[in-house]
């Protein structure tokens, strides 16, 4: 019997709402930073993931390279989905 992958590839989350994801890919967010946009009425009503790093900075960081002004987003550190 083979062993099933448990490891996720947190960047492949981006782009996702935090209640899209699995428990698995949760539990692997876990302790980690992500980057949501603010919410106002014109965002959508499920933020989405725009970076995953082990700080905000290097969720700000990451929003520059695609050229996204931190500003726009708010930063929280995941806590485990149970």
């Amino acid at each position: 019997m083979a062993l099933i992958e448990t490891a996720v590839d947190v960047s492949k989350l981006v782009g996702r709402a935090m209640e899209s994801l699995t428990f698995r890919e949760r539990l692997a967010l876990t302790g980690k930073w992500i980057a949501k946009e603010i919410y106002t009425p014109k965002t959508l009503p499920l933020p989405r993931i725009q970076a995953v790093g082990d700080s905000p900075a290097d969720c700000a960081v990451q929003l520059k390279e695609r050229g996204l002004d931190p500003r726009n987003y708010e930063f929280s550190r995941v806590n485990p989905p149970y």
